[in-house]
């Protein structure tokens, strides 16, 4: 259970294959149940994230789960083509935002990334989680934005009521003196369905 408060800390997160970093504030944990909203009302338990498609973009990505680094920094993915959900947070599906983080390029091959193509996105795409309930969770995008470096993060992590799943990258271009990229993109999804589905992944 992740259920109790944490302080609002400042902390970097590191999304790229060269260490991205964005500056946000950890925003404080959801302080409910997981089977309970903030409003009392039940719904259901999301179960851990397995995988995330994107078919708009062909990614079909491995979720790894990760926390803070010493430094107070999001962790990334170990491999360029898996994604990494911000595991301090909701999971995808819950009431709240749930963050996953991908390379939009990756330094030991010289290519891009799981997320190269992010910008791509538009408006009524539709992006999926399957997690180790057999759950299929749908959700639909809302928006493609494009941020400076110190901007976005009161939503991006904002705490809310509604089932949110954001996608954060690097863009723009690579500020050496700060070792960052100069943009973030950050694409914006609500859920829309979820399916039982013992199948497995398709």
């Amino acid at each position: 259970m992740q259920n109790s408060l944490r302080k609002q800390s400042l902390a970097i997160i590191a999304v790229g294959s060269t260490l991205c970093l964005l500056l946000f504030s950890v925003l404080p944990a959801n302080s409910y149940d997981r089977d309970v909203d903030p409003l009392g009302r039940e719904h259901v338990t999301s179960g851990l994230p397995m995988q995330l498609r994107i078919p708009a973009i062909k990614v079909k990505a491995t979720i790894e789960y990760v926390g803070l680094t010493r430094g107070g920094a999001m962790d990334v993915p170990k491999k360029d083509l898996n994604v990494a959900w911000f595991s301090l947070g909701p999971r995808p599906g819950e009431i709240g935002s749930a963050v996953i983080a991908g390379h939009y390029s990756w330094r030991n091959h010289g290519e891009g990334g799981i997320f190269r193509n992010l910008d791509k996105l538009r408006k009524g795409d539709m992006l999926y989680i399957r997690d180790d309930k057999g759950k299929s969770l749908s959700f639909i995008v809302r928006d493609n934005r494009l941020y400076d470096f110190d901007e976005g993060a009161g939503e991006i992590f904002s705490p809310n009521d509604g089932n949110y799943l954001n996608l954060i990258t690097c863009a723009g271009t690579w500020n050496s003196y700060q070792r960052s990229s100069t943009k973030r993109r950050v694409v914006f999804a609500e859920l829309v369905q979820q399916i039982v589905d013992i199948a497995g992944p398709s």
